[in-house]
């Protein structure tokens, strides 16, 4: 069976035939891991034997992208395949949110489910919190886990006193408050490695957005202090045991030859938080930002004898491609509502000369066009952005700490969330960076390639006509409305 979905792979079919089995799906993401938290993208202080292995039998995409460097935006663009702009959905939700993902986009779980797939997700969901945004309302059969991030708890720095009991689900049920976050990684590999024993005989979609490392960071009693190296790199050791056992558990099943299984970080690492934050390693800034390091994640592919093994891809792709990726490879159903995602199936083939589909692409911090890529060029449109202050903490707590004056959990822009997670505020000029030679995008080149400055120019006019921008006062003709609780 195998060998006939790769043979009609080679003969240039777009997608499994009706006759061929449907390979299942594991789609993997940490949450606030920077690129330079995983060995083979170049980790100093954390090891990640298992993502390295998994890299070794598969592929690195090397410019693999989110569409904002912010959950709620992050995993709506993965679940929609479009820009979190055009559906409503920029920024991070929390408990008051009223809004989740809209009834009328055609998700991931949904196109897989439909194509008679065996749905799961158990992790940070953060798409919704009102009973109709739920996981189990919007594609999926199973869930267990958190609504939102881990920091919207008795455990946030500044916020603690007016937020509620962290609700964790099992099913559409809360089943605990407040439960002990070391425990997080631990219950959800076990829940996920459960439903490959349950379902390895029908394809499934088994998805695992895990709360680890996002601030505040635990790790079990195995793993704290095992590292040696500091807690942050305990909880990534953690991280990595659980892709390890849930790769195990598809080889022990007799599944593995035929699962597709994605691992990325859902944006770059929380800097403001010291010890506590990942390492955007040769990437500037993180979390929160258009810079690279906020907005480029690690990202691994693999599928024995589908992705080549020890490939590297440095096609700039984004997380929007995997939706019409996967529709592509199951002959699914295609959303009747424009997307922007595009398929990257002979990327990760491996096929000679196969190159990203994408001319450009564009991000967002909010409702901020700020920064497009093209090719191996970045180019910032003029800008404030949230940096780190000077100080480093040890003790989980953000730099700035003790001056923080935070106004409310529903406070919004730049400043909002430089007075509640303790960063400053940066001006970026209108820049140009070739991050072939300048990954870190540190020496300007707009003066020198005004020809390149003017195509991404009119690249991005295009989007924001579509989309919107704030910087310049623009509304867009394309933006559709997030869903709204009743």
């Amino acid at each position: 069976m195998l060998k006939r979905i790769i043979a009609s792979f080679l003969l240039g079919a777009g997608a499994l035939s009706a006759n061929d089995e449907r390979p299942n799906v594991v789609i993997i993401v940490a949450d606030d891991l920077g690129y330079g938290d995983v060995g083979c993208f170049g980790a100093q202080k954390c090891r990640t034997p298992q993502l390295d292995q998994m890299a070794a039998e598969g592929m690195r995409l090397t410019s693999f992208y989110v569409a904002q460097a912010v959950c709620s935006a992050s995993r709506a663009a993965l679940m929609t395949g479009c820009y979190s702009n055009r559906v409503g959905m920029a920024g991070a939700l929390n408990h008051t949110s009223p809004e989740g993902l809209h009834a009328d986009e055609w998700l991931l779980p949904e196109m897989l489910k439909e194509r008679g797939y065996a749905t799961g997700a158990f992790g940070k969901w953060h798409l919704g919190t009102r009973p109709q945004f739920h996981p189990m309302k919007n594609g999926f059969d199973e869930f267990m886990g958190l609504p939102y991030s881990n920091d919207n708890s008795k455990y946030h720095p500044s916020l603690a006193d007016v937020m509620p009991p962290l609700p964790f689900y099992d099913g559409e049920t809360i089943s605990e408050t407040d439960p002990d976050q070391s425990q997080f990684t631990r219950r959800i590999t076990e829940r996920s490695v459960a439903f490959i024993e349950k379902h390895q005989n029908e394809p499934f979609f088994l998805y695992v957005p895990h709360v680890m490392p996002h601030v505040p960071i635990f790790a079990s009693e195995k793993y704290a202090g095992s590292t040696g190296r500091g807690l942050y790199a305990d909880v990534v050791s953690e991280l990595d045991d659980s892709v390890g056992r849930i790769l195990a558990a598809l080889k022990r099943h007799g599944v593995d030859d035929r699962t597709l299984v994605i691992f990325f970080s859902d944006n770059g690492p929380f800097l403001s938080y010291g010890t506590h934050a990942g390492s955007g390693g040769k990437l500037r800034e993180g979390k929160l930002t258009t810079f690279e390091g906020g907005v480029r994640v690690p990202c691994i592919a693999r599928w024995p004898g589908f992705i080549p093994a020890g490939q590297k891809c440095d096609e700039p792709v984004m997380a929007t491609d995997l939706l019409p990726t996967l529709t592509a490879l199951v002959s699914g159903k295609t959303s009747e509502r424009k997307i922007d995602g595009l398929n990257i199936l002979p990327l990760l083939r491996g096929e000679a000369g196969a190159r990203s589909p994408h001319e450009a692409l564009f991000f967002y911090a909010g409702e901020e066009l700020q920064a497009v890529r093209m090719g191996k060029w970045k180019f910032h449109f003029p800008h404030s952005y949230l940096t780190v202050l000077s100080e480093t903490r040890s003790d989980g707590k953000p730099a700035g700490y003790g001056t923080l004056k935070p106004k409310s959990i529903t406070q919004s822009g730049i400043e909002g969330i430089a007075s509640r997670h303790g960063y400053g505020v940066g001006k970026m000029e209108e820049s140009l960076f070739d991050l072939d030679t300048d990954p870190g995008e540190s020496k300007n080149l707009a003066g020198e390639q005004p020809d390149v400055v003017q195509k991404m120019k009119e690249l991005a006019a295009g989007i924001r006509r579509e989309l919107g921008d704030t910087l310049t006062a623009t509304s867009g003709t394309e933006v559709r409305p997030a869903g709204r609780a009743r």
